[in-house]
């Protein structure tokens, strides 16, 4: 029995910062698709990294999104060896993207970036750190 091949570090990259830019736009998979012309189930394979997302398509998602095609690749890994492999750890700022990409870490940031008291944003790092360190 053929097993699947396991998408490419890259593709799922590329992948997890569209999905987050999308989520930061507010933007459903279907809507992206529309302006795309494609299925909301391609922007599913591709935010996924099952499916690797060609020069042009992802020149056009750049453009719809309003960010250079740069942006996708910021913090990408460039060779097999900044890949974690095992109990290696992720490469700094992996926690970052993936928890910005989380439903609960966007929602998280943008309410977060809304408190404009300087002190009250501090009592909630600290309410968060003591949570952390509790359990």
């Amino acid at each position: 029995m053929a097993s699947k091949k396991s998408p490419n570090p890259i593709d799922t990259h590329v992948g997890s910062r569209v999905r987050m830019r999308r989520m930061m736009l507010g933007m459903s998979q279907e809507k992206l698709g529309e302006s795309l012309g494609i299925t909301f189930q391609q922007i599913q394979k591709y935010e996924k990294g099952t499916n690797r997302i060609g020069a042009s398509r992802l020149q056009h998602i750049a453009t719809v999104m309003q960010v250079p095609v740069a942006y996708f690749f910021e913090d990408a890994p460039t060779t097999p060896s900044d890949t974690p492999a095992g109990f290696a750890e992720d490469r700094p700022g992996a926690y970052v993207t993936s928890f910005l990409t989380s439903t609960e870490g966007l929602a998280l940031n943008r309410a977060f970036v809304r408190i404009k008291n300087p002190q009250v944003r501090r009592r909630i790092v600290d309410l968060v750190e003591s949570f952390a360190d509790a359990g």
